[in-house]
């Protein structure tokens, strides 16, 4: 399978349902008054963590996700149904970013954890919710809000107990599928491992801990250089690092050194991380060569117990292992702290902004989310809604920046199908208008 660790996709939450403009019509009941229904709420869509599954593959081949508008409102007083949310599952240590400001906006490290990406629009409101004692009979209703279309960046970050370190072709994908059912692509030569591979390894109380192999690090790695430096976020949660050396290799203990380097670059924290230090291929060289090296790791590391293993030949890998389950028992996993900002962008559902183009001398066009939508409950023959318009207009400041643009009376404003005469307030009083 392939492993996919970083992705971008798009999320669009569904937009609320019109309102409706009816009335109550029954045999014997005189003028029944206003009976239209609200619209029905849109979908919000969410990102949920899920155990099952170990890498973003999945949005490779699926990157936009859209949720359900929902329906508009009915006659009788009937509401509009409102819409299924949308569950997106993504993997446990996924880290959410928004693309726009690049903000954290969540950090899911825990089962079932839910986070709010994109709420759905609110739905409209029908001509009976603006009836009172003085408008008895509104013929007027609501647009349902928009949903929010938003860009968001997924980065994961496995959550493992343990991460291997080591120099490439060391050993370390022949370990992790000696001690776990884990099956890495094994040969002799290096950058056999492309990807990290998980394994589960099992404790004789039935309870078991997970590895993470990465592949290897090389001198310059902080720089670019190979390809473990990209990968070691995956080592970022685990309690401590088994860091194996080649011990078949000119001189190990300099490359236990260059190791720890390009750790020390890539994170201080992760470079004071506890640490096993395992000498891996005994099998290949005498034991006066392996006293000789576990001697040299012994001065450079004198608190720290040296171990000695053929991954191979399964050597010395059970008392190794004894060793690593006491540690997980005895060591905590480190509390990252990802500073999660407040995501005021998954409620901004705001389109009233708008735009004025002069299509010709006596002509202008007003193009925004809202005033669309508002048009879209409009009919230009009816006063009372192209009053009702009117007046959100001058609310949202339309009619000033026109008079900015230089509109006379008399003038032509085209907002989405409506096709209207423009005459200023001092006219209308007097009886003229749209």
């Amino acid at each position: 399978m392939q492993f996919i660790d970083k992705t971008k996709i798009k999320l669009v939450s569904g937009r609320g349902g019109n309102g409706m403009v009816a009335w109550r019509r029954e045999k014997y009941v005189d003028k029944g008054g206003p009976a239209g229904g609200d619209g029905g709420n849109g979908g919000d869509i969410y990102l949920v963590a899920d155990d099952g599954l170990s890498t973003l593959l999945d949005f490779k081949f699926r990157s936009v996700f859209k949720a359900q508008n929902g329906e508009n409102g009915g006659i009788k007083g009937m509401h509009g149904r409102c819409a299924k949310h949308l569950y997106i599952k993504v993997p446990l240590g996924t880290v959410i970013t928004d693309d726009a400001t690049g903000a954290v906006i969540g950090n899911l490290t825990e089962v079932g954890q839910t986070v709010l990406i994109a709420k759905g629009g609110r739905g409209g409101r029908g001509n009976a919710r603006f009836a009172t004692a003085r408008k008895r009979a509104p013929q007027y209703c609501e647009p349902g809000e928009p949903g929010i279309e938003r860009l968001v960046g997924l980065e994961l970050k496995l959550i493992s107990d343990i991460g291997l370190l080591g120099m490439p072709n060391a050993g370390k994908s022949t370990f992790i599928s000696v001690v776990s059912s884990a099956r890495p692509k094994i040969a002799d030569y290096p950058f056999t491992t492309l990807t990290p591979n998980l394994g589960v390894v099992k404790k004789p109380n039935g309870d078991g801990f997970v590895i993470a192999d990465i592949p290897g690090l090389i001198e310059g790695a902080s720089e670019g250089v190979g390809l473990g430096y990209e990968f070691l976020r995956h080592v970022e949660r685990c309690r401590f690092l088994i860091h194996i050396v080649d011990i078949t290799q000119e001189n190990p203990l300099e490359n236990f050194k260059i190791i720890n380097n390009e750790l020390k670059k890539h994170s201080e924290e992760l470079a004071n991380r506890y640490q096993i230090v395992v000498l891996n291929k005994i099998d290949s060289v005498d034991k006066e060569r392996v006293d000789e090296v576990v001697k040299e790791f012994q001065e450079h590391l004198p608190d720290k117990e040296i171990f000695t293993m053929s991954a191979v030949t399964k050597e010395n890998v059970e008392d190794l292992m004894y060793f690593v389950s006491e540690k997980v028992d005895e060591i905590e996993r480190p509390q990252i702290e990802v500073h999660v900002e407040e995501d005021k962008g998954a409620y901004n559902n705001d389109d009233s902004s708008f735009e004025i183009y002069k299509l010709d001398k006596n002509t202008y066009l007003v193009q925004g989310g809202k005033l669309k939508r508002l048009a879209s409950v409009t009919d230009a023959r009816n006063p009372e809604q192209i009053i009702r318009l009117q007046h959100i207009m001058t609310a949202m400041g339309v009619f000033e920046a026109l008079k900015s643009k230089g509109i006379k009376n008399g003038d032509t404003l085209i907002i989405d199908h409506l096709e209207l005469v423009h005459y200023d307030e001092s006219l209308w009083d007097e009886g003229n208008g749209y």
